[in-house]
């Protein structure tokens, strides 16, 4: 019989003797509504792969995901020797029953197929990226700087005259010289030569180091093309340097990549810079949101997409405050923002989440001209007002740093779900423009506040719980999600908010606030106040989530849909929905380390 797909992961792995060999041994067993397929905690003497019915992961009374036609379970059980939650059938079921000492002889006599086993799920999120036929194996983006075609490195000394320069410039056919000059190596283009020549009327004996730049933004060969867009976008740049290790090899241009970058995220930072009014960003704005979109289609990773993004939209904050900010404050004051926009995470546009910081009083009237034209700018340019008033048009969040940190530290002591909110919100705070001395003196004060106040540590901690069961009020507006149907997960409440939020606090703890979530974890890691490995399979499921995430955001869109946090379990694939499932089990391990960790279980 047709056991299994042998095209399906993981068995795609095998050769066509190896799985033939293993449906010779297959049998198909039946399963009643309600039965334990496998059970948690115990061994399995099969790998099941579903032919008909479905089946339901639990961790109690907890709903992880539905499995159906084409899924396999339970490999941990198999492999591991115990399972990590029960798998119950939901109706009539059949599966096909692989012996499990036939699984255990594959997995050591074929590696790749043992690996999909033991990899952890960083790992599994990669293989699945590369797997032939998928987005991104097919995609351009995921190339090497080194497979791109770009101009050579020619090399010219710094004594070299700019007429010299020239015509080496003008023999190897490049529109860029390096120039070494000593110990330093810098960098001279056509477009430097001409203006020196032509606008400022310098000699064509003048020596070129004089004229050359010698900080020069470079990338390495074996980074990725996403990689070598996003250095470009961060220094604005159209021209980066390539290096091999120590050595420069080339000058990759903007050119030589737009014919394989589906964008042209490079070239906003100076449309951004040369905006005279709202309008005029707002048109930017657009187009950073079709980006993503492009990007995605590309394969570019979500967390690199996220990257791009949020440093465009810092950029474009920092000009809507320039063009708005009154003379009164805007050197006295310093614009933050918050949440995922703050962290670099926010991909598709969500509510605004910002504050203002002043050294001093600003005249009363400045200020609350300010405060309502940049929330309006905003939603301008497509970001809406915040549904908890977290924006600037906020006097609470809008304010002198003195009257700002006495606030924080009555949140700190107020014992509220809502303080305790305001406090984890504000930890993720970062500047976009004006004075950022002054974030950096309140966030010191918000850590110094929580050094050593475990319970009000663990107060924030309960919201990883309170994040499953959201109530009214601030808290429940923000956490609050659509009833969804069995075979729906919301990601963002299951998988991103817990792995952010936990985060949060162990960073807040450990003083670790720069940056964002995947930073956080490790950097905690380095200080030891998160194992490692067990680091490295956090960071790796919340780019599960967040990639999943994106997808349906993306797909919501376009359906007219705004609740993009709701995935349709069905619409994955097999091996995604593994995936999940694994992902899925590294949240509800971190849930507990958190548990644990601030003694919610006595709360």
């Amino acid at each position: 019989m047709q056991a299994f797909d042998a095209l399906a992961p993981p068995f795609d792995r095998l050769s066509h003797d190896e799985a033939e060999r293993l449906r010779q041994h297959a049998d198909v067993g039946y399963f009643r509504p309600g039965e334990r397929v496998v059970t948690q905690g115990r061994t399995s003497g099969f790998l099941h792969v579903l032919l008909k019915g479905t089946v339901e992961v639990r961790n109690g009374d907890g709903l992880l995901a539905v499995l159906r036609a084409g899924d396999t379970f339970d490999a941990r059980a198999v492999v591991h020797g115990e399972a990590g939650e029960d798998f119950i059938a939901a109706e009539e079921t059949l599966c096909v029953l692989l012996p499990r000492d036939d699984i255990i002889a594959l997995v050591h006599s074929n590696a790749a197929f043992g690996a999909f086993f033991y990899a952890e799920v960083s790992q599994k999120l990669d293989a699945l990226s590369a797997r032939p036929g998928g987005d991104i194996a097919d995609s351009v983006l995921s190339a090497r700087v080194r497979d791109c075609r770009h101009a050579p490195a020619v090399f010219v000394d710094g004594s070299a005259t700019m007429g010299a320069t020239g015509r080496a410039m003008l023999d190897a056919g490049v529109d860029a010289a390096f120039v070494r000059d000593g110990e330093r190596i810098g960098i001279v283009t056509g477009l430097k030569l001409t203006r020196a020549l032509v606008i400022e009327g310098r000699p064509i004996e003048t020596h070129v180091r004089e004229i050359a730049r010698f900080e020069v933004v470079s990338i390495e060969a074996e980074d990725r093309l996403a990689d070598a867009l996003l250095t470009m976008t961060r220094h604005n740049k159209r021209g980066i340097a390539v290096k091999d290790g120590d050595r420069f090899v080339g000058l990759l241009r903007d050119i030589d990549i737009l014919g394989r970058f589906a964008g042209n995220s490079q070239l906003m930072p100076g449309r951004i810079a040369r905006a005279s009014c709202v309008d005029d960003l707002a048109s930017v704005a657009s187009d950073i949101a079709e980006q993503v979109e492009l990007l995605y289609r590309q394969g570019v990773r979500a967390d690199a997409i996220a990257e791009i993004t949020s440093d465009l939209n810092h950029r474009l904050h920092a000009r809507i405050f320039d063009l708005l900010a009154p003379a009164s404050f805007r050197d006295a004051s310093c614009l933050f923002l918050m949440g995922s926009e703050g962290r670099g995470e926010q991909i598709v546009r969500t509510d605004q989440d910002n504050g203002l910081l002043l050294t001093s009083a600003a005249p009363a009237s400045d200020l609350d001209a300010f405060r309502f034209a940049f929330t309006a700018a905003l939603e301008r340019c497509g970001f809406p007002a915040c549904p908890g008033n977290i924006m600037v048009r906020n006097p609470a969040w809008s304010r002198t740093l003195d009257s700002f940190l006495e606030q924080l530290r009555q949140w700190a002591f107020a014992g509220t779900p809502e303080a305790a909110m305001n406090i984890a919100i504000f930890a993720d705070a970062a500047p976009a423009a004006g004075d950022f001395g002054l974030l950096s003196q309140a966030k010191a004060v918000l850590v110094d506040i929580l050094r050593g106040e475990t319970r009000l540590l663990a107060q924030l901690a309960t919201l990883v719980n309170l994040a499953k069961n959201p109530g009214t009020g601030l808290l429940g507006t923000m956490l609050t999600s659509l009833r969804l149907r069995h075979d729906r997960i919301d990601l963002k409440r299951e998988g991103i908010f817990p792995i952010v939020h936990g985060t949060r606090v162990l960073a807040l703890e450990h003083g670790a606030l720069a940056g964002s979530t995947s930073r956080r974890i490790k950097a905690l890691a380095e200080h030891g106040a998160l194992d490692a490995r067990f680091g490295q399979e956090l960071a790796g499921a919340l780019q599960v989530f967040t990639s999943l995430r994106l997808r349906a955001q993306l797909e919501g869109a376009y359906r007219g849909n705004d609740n993009g946090s709701a995935l349709d379990l069905g619409a994955l694939t097999a091996i995604e929905r593994d995936v999940l499932r694994d992902a899925s089990r590294v949240v509800a391990r971190f849930r507990e380390l958190i548990g644990l960790r601030y003694g919610l279980a006595s709360l």
